[in-house]
């Protein structure tokens, strides 16, 4: 009864317990969004103003108008090999490297530095880095797929070495027990540990680089985003519509593919 009693004070007890600190940190944020809304000049009568604007965009883009397929779909297989291309390049890569930087199986010497370069994959948007290699290789699909290369390094590469560092170590220290190499130690011991993920971590960012590839276009990298901008720079707004649409649907049928290969693994 005592525990049963404790335990219903613990319920009672207030989980957000208010203190001078969590009362002045509110009020800063609250002053701070105030502040920043009107020091960008946000009201209502711009937001009203700019929906009457959108609804004359979707007046101007439907219905949409997929007469130029041909130009289309030449997009589409571009971004298409930007991304498989990318995806297999990076994947490959964050598999060395996450191992390279997971603390637990590299000494500090070979994983600090890793760990930095890793973090200065992720450390700029890409389409930051597209321009940096559009103005560095020139424009088309290269710089895109270096562009998202770097992307995918950035997010797998971590990923894959935070869970590295979560495995059980027992299994490691058995197999070193027998006297395996180091690449042994990886192929018996961690990676059936941590396949599954690396698996999730992999569809994840092929979906990713997929929607990536038709914007990192938008500033010369090749692919869909190329066909998207010179249409918006034209006003040809339902051959935009087409673009889009064809876009989502790529992006749905990666969406149940990727679903079908969790399911595998």
């Amino acid at each position: 009864m005592a525990g049963l009693n404790s335990i219903a004070e613990g319920h009672k007890k207030n989980p957000f317990k208010r203190s001078r600190w969590n009362i002045g940190l509110w009020i800063l944020v609250v002053t701070y969004l105030f502040y920043s809304i009107g020091s960008l000049g946000l009201n209502a009568e711009r937001f009203l103003s700019g929906i009457g604007h959108a609804s004359t965009l979707l007046d101007r883009m439907f219905p949409p108008n997929f007469e130029r397929w041909e130009l289309l779909l030449s997009g589409l297989v571009e971004s298409l090999e930007i991304a498989m291309i990318s995806s297999v390049s990076g994947i490959f890569l964050s598999l060395f490297i996450g191992i390279l930087a997971a603390r637990n199986l590299m000494p500090p010497w070979v994983s600090v530095p890793i760990r930095g370069f890793v973090a200065l994959c992720r450390s700029f948007h890409p389409v930051i880095i597209a321009i940096l290699f559009v103005k560095s290789v020139g424009f088309g699909a290269l710089a895109g797929i270096l562009t998202l290369i770097i992307a995918s390094i950035g997010f797998i590469a971590k990923l894959f070495a935070e869970a590295i560092e979560e495995i059980s170590f027992k299994q490691v220290e058995a197999i070193r027990a027998t006297g395996a190499n180091f690449s042994s130690v990886v192929i018996y011991a961690v990676m059936p540990q941590v396949f599954s993920r690396f698996i999730g971590f992999a569809t994840y960012q092929f979906d990713s680089n997929l929607r990536n590839s038709t914007m990192v276009g938008i500033v010369g990298a090749g692919g869909l985003g190329g066909t998207l901008f010179s249409a918006f720079q034209r006003f040809d707004y339902d051959f935009v519509a087409a673009i889009l649409i064809t876009i989502i649907s790529l992006i749905l049928v990666w969406e149940f593919l990727s679903t079908l290969v969790r399911r595998v693994f």
